[in-house]
């Protein structure tokens, strides 16, 4: 049976792709090569509508056990099997759904500060033309209305951050000894530490990788002007420029669209004290959670200076 020995289950905008990118490079281990399956974040197909681009991402789900199982057949004989899809740890169900059909497998959980995360999670989102709003808060302030339309779990920048509840209901279905937690400073500041730690709880041989691939980073920032919120509307309504047209014409105009969205690279921001300040109130009370849950210290994540956070 071709499953998955261990999962890089969470979390979104925090190193779940440069990890899988650097594992791939171990002998001994075996990663799904397409790198986020979704298999167990429904029990059929995906849902048919969503947010902006949620659809497009819908048809990339691996939902059927068969072609999930396809995925891992050309792994080497004894060689551990793994996936990264950084939504399952969000998706409480999936945990359901895990626990039933590979109840001894092993967990990665990559952990950041729950504001900066937010942040990038709306950047990328923003870049991709597909976030209506300028406004960082103002996007935050959406969520809730956005979760009642039904919109992909991506779009929930504060509920994904809540990793308190999250972990303790996964601590509920596996033990402790299954979850290795890090954190995405460690993966970014001391790859070489990390990736050993991360050999060590999978039992493969340590001192094989030594740095982290420079996967998913975005080096552009749209500007917000009358041209690029016309590219970004057209965007969002999936590159369709007139309702005539078929899905495979409207995904096809993404690309070129994208590039004129991209036609110059802004000032990339970061998170400002004033945004913390107003986000911590949404995670401090999860943060305490997290501490009781795990066993470890994240007061860093508590402060409004973003360079001392534990990012």
């Amino acid at each position: 049976m071709s499953l998955p020995d261990f999962l890089i289950a969470g979390v979104p905008k925090a190193g779940t792709t440069a990890l899988h990118a650097a594992l791939t490079g171990h002998p001994d281990l075996f990663l799904s090569p397409v790198k986020e399956p979704k298999f167990f974040l429904s029990d059929g197909p995906p849902p048919a509508v969503g947010g902006p681009g949620d659809v497009q991402t819908y048809q990339e789900h691996v939902w059927r056990r068969a072609d999930y199982e396809k995925l891992f057949a050309a792994a080497p004989p004894g060689a551990l099997k793994g996936e990264a899809t950084p939504f399952y740890l969000y998706d409480l169900a999936s945990h359901d759904r895990i626990r039933a059909l590979i109840p001894e497998v092993k967990l990665i959980i990559l952990l950041r500060d729950p504001v900066d995360r937010a942040h990038s999670n709306w950047t990328h989102l923003w870049v991709a033309g597909l976030e209506a709003e300028a406004d960082f808060l103002s996007a935050c302030r959406a969520e809730q209305s956005r979760r009642e339309r039904g919109w992909a779990d991506f779009w929930h920048y504060i509920g994904l951050g809540r990793y308190g509840q999250q972990l303790q209901h996964l601590y509920q279905r596996f033990s402790a000894e299954q979850v290795l937690l890090l954190r995405y400073r460690d993966l970014k500041d001391s790859p070489a530490e990390t990736l050993d730690r991360v050999c060590s709880f999978l039992g493969v041989r340590t001192g094989v990788l030594t740095s982290i691939p420079r996967e998913n980073v975005n080096r552009h920032y749209v500007e917000d002007n009358g041209v690029n919120r016309v590219l970004r509307g057209l965007l969002r309504a999936g590159g369709e420029i007139g309702h005539h047209f078929p899905v495979p014409l409207r995904l096809a105009a993404r690309g070129p669209l994208l590039t004129l969205l991209h036609r110059t690279a802004g000032t990339r921001p970061v998170t400002t004290p004033e945004e913390r300040a107003a986000l911590l109130p949404y995670f401090a009370d999860d943060i305490a959670l997290l501490q009781d849950v795990t066993g470890q210290n994240y007061d860093d994540w508590l402060s409004l200076d973003r360079h001392a956070s534990a990012r």
